[in-house]
């Protein structure tokens, strides 16, 4: 048994060192299309260098933009999907804070319920909302992936979002009911900072 749980240790740990990679590899395609841009914009203020060199001519890189606009957007909903733990995100925890630990478990169940099951149960009419976005190609991104790319890819990261902290908030109201959850005031006091 001890066997396993190290083995699904392993695989987790190498699950979340590869949803961080992930996301470094969106921010280093940000940046990089980013540097691009800038290239781009002031090459073609000297004349010569564009002559010399027709590829930092401005009309090519239109698409520049829209891919980092794209990239952002999945990088927003795959870092909270996959990269963001529960304890890094931000909290009002006032009146969690404020009641007793038995209370708060059922907060956190009550909470963890309401949140995966909105979260689960709006992926089908996003889902059919998307089903409009299949038509619609994106303005420039055709010029660097080619026609195929619709908006529905661009947004499609939103289900996997929804499907992944669904999950999640499911798995963490199971975690409170039977009482292997971790109370944010101990958080905050192992990290040594106040809770109050």
């Amino acid at each position: 048994m001890g066997k396993m749980v190290a083995v699904l240790a392993q695989i987790s740990t190498g699950l979340r060192r590869l949803s961080e990679a992930v996301a470094a590899l969106f921010i280093a395609l940000i940046f990089l299309t980013f540097i691009l841009q800038i290239a781009v914009r002031y090459g073609a203020r000297v004349d010569w260098l564009t002559g010399a060199l027709p590829i930092l001519e401005p009309q090519r890189y239109g698409w520049t933009l829209e891919f980092c606009l794209a990239l952002w957007v999945w990088l927003i909903f795959w870092g909270n999907a996959f990269v963001v733990r529960r304890e890094d995100h931000v909290t009002f925890d006032l009146l969690y804070l404020a009641v007793p630990r038995g209370v708060r478990r059922v907060f956190l169940v009550i909470c963890g319920i309401a949140v995966g099951v909105g979260l689960l149960l709006s992926i089908e009419p996003t889902w059919g909302r998307f089903a409009f976005l299949r038509l619609k190609q994106t303005a420039t991104l055709g010029d660097l992936l080619g026609s195929s790319i619709r908006m529905r890819d661009i947004y499609a990261i939103y289900i996997v979002f929804l499907v992944a902290v669904g999950l999640r908030a499911l798995w963490a109201a199971l975690e409170a009911l039977i009482g292997r959850h971790s109370d944010p005031e101990d958080d905050a006091e192992h990290r040594g900072t106040e809770t109050r």
